[in-house]
């Protein structure tokens, strides 16, 4: 067994002593050879002079847990010390965390106390004695300590990972190896000499050279050196050998090179020099012929030297290549080499005999050539070489990102090539040769495309058609005019974007490169542009338009990038006096393919993925596991992993599926590849694939799981099966792509090619070896598809489209169609054209209607008349101006009120997508606008008003839903110049009212819970509460514990209950940890397990205890459960239930069909023999929580946190209910007293009704819950007859429901509405009910045995709201049930973030509020 010792060592001179620290293995696994490593440390610390002023010494032992054995100030001798060592006895546990043990060596021992010290110059060094690999990650406390300045060394045999160790130590060198714990012995003198010398300085550096360089080696792998290829092999072995290899110091890689290039491996992928001599050792000879040089120099460039693959160049680290050849190039080499010198890299060119000199010499740098008879004289030059090498300084930083990140374009001129622009074409073409001629092309630079267009579109040549300026030139003076009609410029805009920007004809838009369109156009087009126009622009084409006389400039304006951006010239002719305004605008919109503002997948861009390996684990695979292993290994290093970039999660399936870890279970390249090293095969048939893709979708690419769908990083999932599945894939296949995970499935021999490609993405998707080992074949394949995901490209002008566009919005315009608008109706309907070609009109995102009116009101359209941009702008273009007078603007209020802002007219109001009504009014309303503009408010309706010089301004800003939303032009032909205002204040308001699907801040898109864990601390757990104690670490591990993110309480109980802590004591992993650790067993009989749910109820999931159950927060409750109880459960386990606690529990074969009473739903309960095999169902029962958790909404909602509600009682007083009125009223008073009653919280009403209705007191008129008692407790009955429900319903609606009687409605407040009826209603109730129900009341109604159940149930919010009793006498018996109602019941709003789980949900608002009474 292989042992690490790790030693840090604080401090710089030794003077004053040292404290030393032995963190040693105490592990099972370490028992057999706990006595060589206690004689090692006892021997070592016998040679130290322990005393108060001088060392001391404290030994930690460790495994699953740490425990101090004796601190630095507990023994005062070096006998005694050596004494205490001797009598040591092996902890026990299993398996080592190395990780949780260096921190709670940097927690418990090197405290500000200790760390103080340094003043004095005494040294702080920690040794640790470690028998395997960590089962957690050990960097982040072992930076920790570092950071306090603790020199760290590590000590450890065959089992460990020397990585891990290497990332440990304070030094390389500070990482000791022994092949079993019994060679201990013979590193005790050198771990003293470096204990001795621990405060010299230097010791904390790891860089230890001032040498940083990439340098790759390009080795000729043809026929040709097939005998001389060992010889290549030793040259570069010695070479690597006398390199200083390391993450931060030099970088290597080989290519090998014939036809064709392949890496052997990148700059990444070995980071410590002795994996890069391993792989070297093993090097074959690739083979191949013809010898392509050229095309190698280019793959190094465009493959080796970048980011992903390790390079440094942007850092200024030198970029160094050295060619191996033996013969003449077969295809150019000029080009590649070149722009390999642009880009920065020193090249030396090494040739044999047989070697083209004046090859070689244009390849390589300046005196950078090397010649030999044979590759057997390699040795000859290999001091000349390093020496060489050691002489090239670091770059300029800022000059080599000038020099590397030169900008590059590809730019398509799209021309007018019909009838009518036949006398223009040559102007047009000389347009197109001077702007190529400012263009710097080249395949790396820029890359220009010709296209021609009349009725339909030629290309003349593609983006990768010609790579030099010369050719693109000639190309273009040959020309010739296409002819034809008609101008379908629709169409041709259609065409590049679907056969032009694209990778097979040169397009590098997924590389960030920007995409440029110069349109050419000489007249209107006859088809749409609008549809084709915005495709390109949402494909991040930045389009330039440049019109005649002849061409409509309007169109034009709506084609181009932005209206700024056409250009117009009276003739072709006149094109030179526009092209240098064409540059600038070019330039103002440049967007550089490396620039870091750009989000893209170019190098340097600031990319992020959520990438998911799922990996087939059955049977059949276990031979070529390792293989899928290496194959992630290597995926993961070309990664860019960090929380905000790259995230990476890794399942294996086979009959089941089972996470080893989740997207945001690991924020480091580090702690993933060890987290992937770590993986053992799990075995197990049948493969069940569409299981394994099901399980992903719903437990992996959730937000819960880390994933970042919501945000819109991109979501990929690679599939790694060896066989075909025994389940259907499709459901789950096709489950994943309706998410937008592009699945990209690897298959093996054994596979079904078939359904390998129904899983993929796209069936390019789909890639296949013979055998798993041949894995890296198709990785470079998989990473280039994986980097060409589209990724949203961001210039630094975004389209004016993407500015406006909010997820759902419902807009109705209303013209003044009077006749004093005649002249100016035109512009009005211009404007109307313009601001929708700003939305993205869809069913399913934003809707428009356009009502015009004058003496009366007339609908042209309703907002679920048309579902596409083109039908609505084509309607909008037909409009014709109405006529009339007099101009009554209030009525036509009230129209769009009851006819267009309704479900049936398409409004989407009950669904929280934000209406919008904007009025462009021409005059002074004849008739009253104040009660129709406020009852457009009180439905939550945004208005907008614009009017011209004919407006009462005042009417407008009292008619707009704010003064500011008013606005005034001189003339309706002004109305561009507040089109902008406009568009803005719309999108400002819009987004702020409702998201139509709930828009998660980054602090939202992080999951948030309460988890509290209900001990079993009886008598009876004596022996097993340890295993307890060990479960909940295990879970408190995997949590995010912070103030905002995950809180955690533990409570134990027996005959009664007692907290250890509570939600808000601690803030910190560590802190609640390192509480949990100390946990002591209660005792204590009898088990009450009822009271004790009682009492986490009432005392832990409180505010004051730090429950966040009021912001929506998650409230979770895990019982570990031992016995079946004393008392009885169900009445505490259903209010836990009733206030929104999710219930988890654990029992064992005693406990556990109670438990099952207990949880939420029985499959929440796990059972077990006992508490010892807690680690068995531990998988499964973090999966049942992330599934449930998963179904958790985080919504935005108005309601301040504080919840608030208006509530009003609606009581039947009619002649039929004098007995019972009693009743109702106490039943009144019973709810009343559950409210919050306050002027900001709760506010109620009681309004009595028989023939007509009577309100008692308004939802203003008490603002004390004991003023509202009171007043209940003096009711008395109404009577009268016949009973008239519909009617009372309409005066709650029209008297209460409103502003003036205290209703905040418009706040988004939830508006409830309790009906008592003990009889059938002798008028319609149909009308006011579906009235309360548009205006977003909610109706919960209760009769007795001679109301109509039927008519209650048309009334209520939904059937199942309406509750019976057989008389008023048992409204007790409801109360309960009423409660559970409301508590299901989402009402609109927005402010708050609250959360839903597993509840039926029965109103569908896009944003809502929990109600809990």
């Amino acid at each position: 067994m292989e042992i690490f010792f790790v030693l840090f060592i604080v401090g710089q001179t030794l003077e004053a002593g040292r404290n030393i620290v032995f963190l040693i293995d105490g592990s099972d696994d370490a028992s057999d050879r706990f006595t060589a490593i206690r004689e090692f440390v006892a021997s070592l610390a016998e040679t130290f002079d322990v005393g108060k002023e001088k060392d001391q010494i404290a030994v930690v032992q460790f495994s699953n847990t740490a425990a101090i054995s004796f601190n630095l100030s507990t023994y005062s001798s070096t006998s005694e010390v050596a004494d205490a060592v001797r009598n040591l006895k092996p902890k026990g546990g299993r398996p080592q965390y190395i990780g949780q043990a260096l921190q709670f060596v940097r927690d418990s021992i090197f405290t500000p106390s200790v760390k103080s010290q340094q003043i004095g110059r005494v040294s702080q060094n920690l040794v640790l004695v470690a028998g395997g690999r960590s089962r957690d990650s050990p960097r982040g406390p072992a930076n920790a300590l570092k950071s306090m300045g603790v020199t760290i060394f590590a000590i450890g045999s065959k089992l460990t990972d020397p990585i891990e160790m290497e990332a440990i130590s304070s030094k390389t060198d500070y990482a000791i190896a022994v092949s079993d714990f019994h060679d201990l012995k013979n590193v005790r003198q050198s771990l003293r000499t470096k204990l001795m010398g621990g405060g010299q300085k230097g010791d904390r550096e790891v860089d230890g050279t001032g040498f940083k360089r990439d340098i790759a080696f390009l080795v000729d792998g043809s026929d040709s050196t097939r005998r001389g290829f060992p010889e290549i092999r030793d040259f570069l072995y010695n070479i690597i050998t006398n390199l200083n290899v390391g993450i931060n110091n030099d970088r290597i890689s080989i290519i090998q090179y014939s036809n064709v290039a392949v890496a052997n491996f990148y700059l990444n992928s070995f980071l410590r020099k002795e994996d890069a001599l391993n792989a070297v050792k093993v090097l074959s000879h690739k083979g191949g012929r013809p010898l392509n040089t050229g095309s190698a120099l280019l793959y190094v460039k465009e493959n080796i030297f970048i980011s992903t693959s390790g390079s440094r160049h942007k850092e200024g680290i030198p970029q160094i290549l050295i060619l191996l050849t033996s013969g003449k190039s077969r295809d150019s080499i000029s080009e590649a080499a070149s722009a390999l010198k642009k880009s920065g890299v020193l090249i030396y060119g090494i040739g044999g005999k047989y070697s083209d000199s004046y090859e070689l010499q244009t390849v390589s740098s300046e005196n950078k050539v090397l010649s030999l008879a044979d590759f057997s004289e390699l040795p000859k030059i290999q001091t000349q070489l390093l020496e060489a090498m050691k002489a090239i300084p670091s770059y300029n930083k800022k000059e080599f990102i000038a020099e590397s990140e030169r900008q590059r374009r590809d730019v398509v001129f799209l021309m007018d090539g019909s009838d009518g622009n036949r006398n223009g074409f040559p102007a047009m073409k000389g347009f197109v040769q001077r702007m190529v001629e400012r263009l710097d092309v080249a395949e790396n630079r820029d890359r220009v495309s010709v296209v021609q267009y009349n009725k339909d579109t030629e290309v003349h040549f593609y983006l990768n058609t010609y790579t030099t300026k010369e050719d693109i030139l000639e190309r273009v003076r040959g020309l010739r005019h296409k002819g034809g009609r008609p101008l379908n410029t629709g169409a041709a805009l259609q065409y590049v974007r679907d056969n032009v920007f694209t990778a097979s004809a040169g397009s590098r838009r997924v590389e960030g490169v920007p995409q440029l369109l110069i349109l050419l156009s000489g007249g209107r087009s006859f088809d749409n542009v609008d549809t084709p126009a915005s495709a390109l622009k949402e494909l991040g084409v930045l389009i330039f338009g440049i019109g005649s006389r002849s061409s409509d400039s309007r169109e034009l304006q709506r084609i181009s990038h932005e209206p700024s951006y056409a250009l117009s010239v009276s003739d072709f002719a006149d094109l030179p006096s526009v092209q240098q305004q064409l540059f600038s605008n070019i330039d103002t919109v440049f967007v550089e393919g490396t620039s870091p503002t750009t989000t893209t997948i170019a190098e340097g861009g600031r990319q992020r993925r959520d990438v998911v390996f799922l990996l087939d684990g059955s049977d059949g695979t276990r031979n070529g596991f390792p293989a899928m292993k290496e194959f992630v290994q290597r995926m993961v290093e070309r990664l860019d992993i960090t929380e905000n970039r790259d995230r990476v999660s890794v399942v294996q399936y086979s009959r089941d599926a089972e996470v080893h870890f989740y997207l945001n279970t690991y924020t480091t390249k580090g702690d993933i590849l060890d987290g992937v090293r770590s993986l053992r095969h799990k075995g197990g048939r049948p493969l069940f694939t569409g299981a394994g893709l099901q399980y992903v979708r719903d437990n992996v690419f959730t937000a819960s799981s880390g994933s970042r769908r919501l945000e819109g990083v991109p979501q990929i999932l690679v599939l790694l099966s060896g066989g075909r599945s025994s389940d259907s894939v499709d459901a789950a296949a096709s489950s994943l792509k309706e998410l937008g995970v592009l699945t990209f499935g690897i298959g093996s021999r054994g596979s079904d090619s078939r359904e390998l490609q129904k899983i993929s993405y796209d069936p390019n998707y789909a890639l296949t070896v013979s055998d798993f080992s041949e894995l890296p074949k198709v990785q470079e394949q998989l990473l280039a598809s994986v980097q060409a995901v589209p990724i949203p490209i961001t210039p630094t002008s975004p389209p004016v489209t993407a500015v406006y566009t909010t997820p759902r919005k419902d807009v109705v315009f209303l013209l003044d169609g009077s006749d004093g608008t005649r002249n100016s109706f035109p512009a009005m309907r211009d404007f109307v054209q313009r601001v929708v070609e700003q939305f993205n009109i869809e069913a399913n995102r934003d809707r428009v209607s356009v009502v015009q009116y004058s003496r009366d009101a007339e609908v042209h359209f309703y907002l679920n008349s048309y579902t596409t941009k083109e039908d609505v702008l084509d309607r909008v273009r037909g409009l014709r101006h109405k006529g009339g007078r007099p101009l009554n603007t209030g009525a036509a209020l009230q129209y769009v009120r009851d006819n267009v802002f309704t479900a049936s007219s398409g409004s989407r109001r009950l669904e929280g997508v934000p209406q919008i009504l904007i009025l462009l009014s021409g005059g002074r309303s004849f008739d009253s606008v104040d009660a129709a503009a406020s009852s457009l408010k009180e439905l939550g309706v945004l208005i907008w008003g614009i009017g011209s010089r004919g407006s009462d301004s005042g009417e407008l800003q009292r008619i707009s839903y704010d003064p500011s939303y008013a606005l005034s032009v001189s003339d309706f032909s002004e109305l561009p110049n507040v089109q902008e205002q406009l568009l803005a204040s719309v999108q400002d308001v819009a987004m702020a009212v409702t998201p139509t699907s709930p828009t998660l801040t980054a602090d939202d898109a992080i999951p948030r819970k309460d988890v509290v864990f209900l001990l079993d601390g009886s008598d009876g757990t004596r022996n097993t509460f340890p295993a307890m104690r060990d479960f909940v670490q295990r879970l408190v591990e995997q949590f995010n514990i912070d103030a905002n993110r995950d809180r955690v309480s533990v409570v134990q109980y027996s005959r009664d209950a007692e907290v250890n802590f509570y939600l808000n004591t601690y803030t910190t992993k560590g802190e609640i940890l390192n509480s949990v650790r100390g946990l002591r067993h209660r005792g204590g009989r009898p088990l009450n397990t009822g009271a004790a749910l009682q009492y986490v109820r009432d005392n832990v999931f409180t505010a004051a205890a730090g429950s966040r159950k009021q912001a929506g927060v998650p409230q979770i409750l895990i019982l570990l459960s031992g016995g079946r109880s004393s008392d009885n459960i169900d009445t505490p386990a259903s209010a836990l239930k009733q206030g929104g606690i999710l219930v988890f529990g654990i029992g064992t074969r005693n406990s556990s069909r109670e438990v099952q009473r207990i949880a939420n739903d029985p499959t929440y309960a796990q059972s077990i023999n006992e508490f010892s095999d807690l680690p068995s169902v531990q998988q499964l029962f973090v999966s049942s929580l992330n599934n449930v958790l998963g179904q958790a909404k985080p919504m935005t909602t108005t309601v301040p946190v504080a919840r608030k509600r208006d509530v009003v009682f609606l009581l039947d007083g009619s002649d039929g209910t004098r007995s019972s009125f009693p009743a109702m009223r106490d039943f009144v008073e019973r709810m009343v007293e559950r409210l919050n009653v306050s002027e900001n919280r709760d506010r109620v009403s009681v309004v009595q009704y028989s023939r007509d209705p009577e309100a008692h007191f308004y939802l203003n008129t008490y603002s004390r819950k004991e003023d509202i008692l009171d007043t209940v407790r003096g009711l008395r009955h109404k009577g009268g007859r016949p009973l008239n429900t519909g009617a009372a319903l309409q005066y709650v609606r029209d008297n209460v429901f409103t502003a003036s009687a205290g209703s905040r409605r418009v706040e988004g407040v939830p508006q409830l509405l309790i009906l008592l009826s003990g009889g059938r209603s002798f008028d319609n109730v149909d009308t006011p009910a579906s009235a309360l129900k548009e205006l977003g009341v909610l109706i919960f109604g209760i009769g007795s045995r001679s109301s109509d159940s039927r008519e209650l149930q048309r009334i209520s919010h939904e059937p199942s709201y309406a509750l019976s009793v057989s008389d008023f006498a048992d409204l007790p018996s409801v109360q309960q049930q009423l409660f559970s109602n409301i508590d299901t019941v989402f009402v609109e709003g927005t402010s708050t973030t609250t959360t839903t789980i597993g509840k039926k949900k029965t109103n569908k608002h896009a944003s809502s509020q929990l109600l809990c009474l």
